[in-house]
């Protein structure tokens, strides 16, 4: 397994593969897929994609907000290798690049399913649990450098 990272460009063909990997990931399951409208907003945030050789194995983006903070949204792993700390590296590259623009606090929504991952990377519940795309779901944030 050779893994490597790489911030790819909006609308570009690896986004087009990310865009699927997150499709199959998190939305087939529950009935859904993004809309035009959606994958446009994207446009000012940064994707972040894990290959392994050249098969796309993990994405993420990041959205910018105001005050310091941006968002870690759409983790994906494909399914078949979940476990391999994939994710990991993600999140751990995107901490960085956070930090390499001066941001200083990462916010995300976790999945029920996901809060472990997230409180063993760093990150600390806020709030309470919320439904989101028919989910529940959990704020968390990490400050930068964490």
């Amino acid at each position: 397994m050779s893994l490597r990272l790489e911030w790819i460009e909006h609308l570009s063909p690896a986004y087009a593969l990310a865009v699927a990997l997150r499709r199959d990931i998190l939305r087939k399951p529950l009935g859904l897929g993004f809309t035009q409208a959606q994958l446009s907003s994207e446009s000012e945030s940064l994707h972040l994609a894990c290959w392994d050789d050249e098969v796309l194995v993990g994405t993420l983006l990041l959205t910018p907000h105001e005050n310091g903070v941006i968002q870690m949204r759409q983790v994906a792993v494909d399914d078949r290798r979940q476990g391999a700390g994939i994710g990991r590296l993600l999140v751990v590259e995107s901490e960085r690049e956070a930090m390499r623009r001066g941001f200083i606090r990462m916010m995300l929504h976790a999945r029920d399913t996901a809060i472990a991952f997230y409180e063993k990377a760093g990150y600390t519940r806020i709030g309470e649990a919320f439904l989101e795309v028919g989910i529940w779901h959990q704020e968390m944030v990490k400050n930068i450098p964490g």
